[in-house]
C-alpha cells in the first residue's frame, strides 16, 4: 500500500466531486494523476476498505464518497449553478454545509412519501417543523453502508 498515492487519489476525488457534485470514474482519477488505471483501483480499494468511499461491486468505480452520491438518490442538494445527489438526508445536509451557500435539498417524506423541501439559509435549516429520523443507529451504518 502506498499512503502518499492513496492519499493524492483521495485527494482528487474529494475535490473533483466538491467542484462538480459526483465523483470521477477511475479513468478520470489515472488521467489526473498520470498513473495506471490499475494502481488507481487499487488505491480505490484501499479506500473503500478504510471506509472512505464505497465502492460499485461489479466495477470497483465509486458509488459514493461521502457525503455525495454517484448516482441520483432520493435527496437532491441544489444550490446556485450547483446540483448533486446525497446518500441519505445527513449526507444531503453535509453537502449543503461543505458549499457554504444556500442550498435545498429536495427529497420525499419518510412515512407518508409526501414532497418535502429543506431551505438552508445562512448555514441553518428554514424550518420549525417536521422530523430527521434515522432508522439505524450511526454505530451500525457501516454493517450495511449502502442500506443505511
Amino acid at each position: 500500500m502506498d499512503d502518499d498515492f492513496d492519499q493524492r487519489v483521495r485527494g482528487f476525488i474529494y475535490e473533483a466531486t466538491v467542484g462538480r457534485g459526483y465523483p470521477p470514474l477511475i479513468a478520470e482519477v489515472a488521467n489526473y494523476l498520470g498513473s495506471p488505471e490499475g494502481l488507481v483501483r487499487q488505491a480505490f480499494r484501499h479506500l473503500a476498505a478504510g471506509h472512505i468511499i464505497v465502492l460499485q461491486v461489479e466495477s470497483d468505480e465509486i458509488l459514493m464518497a461521502n457525503p455525495f452520491s454517484a448516482v441520483p438518490t432520493p435527496f437532491l442538494v441544489e444550490a446556485k449553478s450547483y446540483a448533486s445527489y446525497g446518500n441519505c438526508i445527513w449526507d444531503a445536509m453535509g453537502i449543503a454545509a461543505m458549499l457554504h451557500q444556500d442550498a435545498t435539498i429536495r427529497t420525499s417524506c419518510g412515512d407518508c412519501g409526501s414532497a418535502v423541501e429543506l431551505h438552508i439559509r445562512g448555514g441553518r435549516v428554514q424550518t420549525d417543523q417536521g422530523i430527521l429520523h434515522f432508522a439505524v443507529p450511526a454505530l451500525h451504518w457501516w454493517d450495511d453502508i449502502v442500506f443505511s
